[in-house]
């Protein structure tokens, strides 16, 4: 009732008492200066928010909080070199939070981890020049990632993956003097791309292909050329 007599509550609007997160953040947001006083209550989605916006010296003790979602807020307040034992979190969204903040070997490290999603958040992070420790990970999005970011002269690695979707990446990326290679892919999508970025010599041997597509796209070339 107090807060609301002092006109810090607008019910149904911007509330600490709300159980709703936006209502809660809302609340912070007006009177950041009541964060630190919010960070040990019961509610763990106060704690949350109240972690947003509280002064940073006030953080620490709350990398141990019970709640994975007050953990991930705080690491990412945190300065890096406080964190760096959350890579290690049981919960991986608290570990994806440690991905995005970490660097050199700590973040190189957690490519080791269990789960595809902080993978992902690793590879898009790390040097290009490393990415090669990753191109046979198990998970294709993983791959995806890694045919995007490598450097060119490594791209060969991911030419035979055997998910269409980075091989498509990989025919998206190699240069033109190179997607003889994958001239004979399986899969339409590849073949339709190199047949679209290939040089006007290589054209002549589309024009066979078992696709229409691949065909029409090639004699279309040949024709504007």
């Amino acid at each position: 009732m107090a807060l609301n007599l002092e006109g810090l509550c607008r019910k149904g609007s911007a509330c600490v008492r709300d159980r709703r997160a936006k209502r809660v953040d809302l609340f912070f947001r007006g009177h950041p200066h009541l964060a630190d006083s919010y960070l040990d209550h019961a509610y763990f989605e106060v704690r949350a928010r109240a972690a947003r916006y509280a002064s940073v010296l006030r953080l620490p003790p709350l990398l141990d909080d019970p709640e994975p979602e007050v953990r991930a807020t705080v690491a990412s307040r945190l300065p890096a070199s406080r964190i760096a034992h959350l890579a290690h979190d049981p919960e991986p969204r608290v570990r994806i939070v440690a991905a995005n903040r970490l660097e050199g070997a700590a973040l190189v490290a957690m490519y080791s981890d269990p789960d595809y999603l902080v993978r992902i958040h690793v590879v898009r992070r790390i040097a290009p020049d490393l990415l090669s420790m990753a191109v046979h990970d198990e998970d294709p999005e993983v791959r995806r990632w890694v045919a995007r970011r490598i450097p060119l002269e490594r791209l060969h690695l991911l030419v035979k993956d055997p998910e269409p979707l980075v091989r498509l990446v990989v025919a998206e990326r190699l240069p033109e003097d190179r997607l003889a290679a994958m001239s004979k892919d399986e899969d339409l999508r590849i073949r339709f791309t190199v047949a679209e970025r290939c040089s006007a010599e290589q054209l002549p041997s589309f024009l066979d292909d078992e696709d229409e597509l691949v065909r029409a796209c090639a004699q279309a070339r040949l024709e504007g050329n």
